[in-house]
């Protein structure tokens, strides 16, 4: 399968700050979650992807073609919807999402109607005439996705499309972002520091860590399949892993009250137990989990950029 998109060892700099170092992954059809800490450099990447932003080295080719050679081309074929949003608050949705539809070439009576169509798949057909200032966080978020969408873009960029959000509003997004990219049939690049967002609705991952790509594949080739054993100690995890690893489990603790180890290690029950004992630890629960992400990475918070 052809990928959608893809990064070749491709650096970016500002300055004497090395944003982004050898970055390679391909960009396949479906969902993929662009995963890192604030700072790691995602919005970087994404800008790069929109070919408003030049690589200092390597090279990047989005639906086969060049983004900074391609220019206004390639931007014509791809939805975006920024971290921020700064729509002026007496334009109503319908007009803001109208007028986004025209810059993509879209004829204005066709512009007009495909508006409130995406406007009411976004959920915001009661709402598609109000000025954007009168409007929720949720909403406004909302209408950011819709002229994303509004031209039937090829390709999807979503960055941090929950910020702001309270977690029922969170859901909600999560939800419409999923189904865009399985009913709809768009091919999204959602990106978040969120690792229970990424999983929720992502087919694929690409993992940013310090300007680096720490792994990328599918989010079930990453989990490998296997259930994990999860052990919930009141204090002590990290010695309690360190002892484990000592005998030659691979344990991982992501602070002091939590380990997880690979349950079909042989002896793992006991050699937890003695481990426990051993370090006179008070053992709350261990049991075999399902696997997350969050038991792959780490994300530390960084200076946004």
């Amino acid at each position: 399968m052809a990928a959608i998109a893809s990064a070749d060892h491709v650096q970016r700099k500002y300055g004497h700050v090395l944003a982004l170092s050898d970055v390679t992954f391909e960009l396949q059809k479906g969902v993929t979650g662009l995963l890192g800490a604030n700072g790691a450099g995602k919005t970087t990447l994404i800008s790069l992807l929109l070919g408003v932003l030049r690589p200092d080295a390597g090279k990047l080719e989005v639906l086969g073609m060049d983004p900074l050679k391609a220019g206004y081309k390639l931007r014509q074929r791809i939805g975006y919807a920024p971290e921020d949003d700064r729509f002026p608050p007496d334009v109503k949705a319908s007009e803001l999402v109208r007028h986004f539809a025209e810059m993509r070439g879209i004829p204005h009576r066709s512009a007009v109607v495909r508006a409130s169509e995406v406007l009411f798949e976004v959920g915001l057909g009661e709402e598609r005439f109000r000025p954007i200032g009168t409007m929720s966080t949720g909403q406004r978020q909302r209408v950011k996705l819709a002229q994303a969408l509004v031209h039937d873009p090829e390709l999807v960029l979503l960055d941090e499309p929950t910020n702001g959000l309270d977690p029922i509003q969170r859901d909600d997004m999560l939800a419409l972002v999923r189904r865009i990219g399985t009913d709809l049939g768009f091919t999204v690049l959602i990106s978040s520091h969120l690792l229970g967002e990424v999983e929720q609705v992502s087919d694929y991952v690409v993992m940013l860590e310090g300007g680096k790509v720490a792994r990328s594949g599918s989010v079930k080739s990453l989990l490998g399949g296997e259930t994990p054993l999860v052990v919930e100690v009141v204090q002590g995890a990290r010695r309690l892993a360190g002892v484990l690893a000592s005998k030659g489990f691979a344990a991982t603790a992501k602070d002091d009250l939590r380990l997880t180890v690979p349950a079909s290690t042989d002896g793992v029950h006991d050699a937890v137990m003695a481990g426990v004992v051993e370090l006179d630890l008070e053992l709350r629960r261990m049991e075999q989990g399902a696997a997350t992400l969050g038991d792959l990475f780490d994300l530390d918070e960084a200076p946004a950029r």
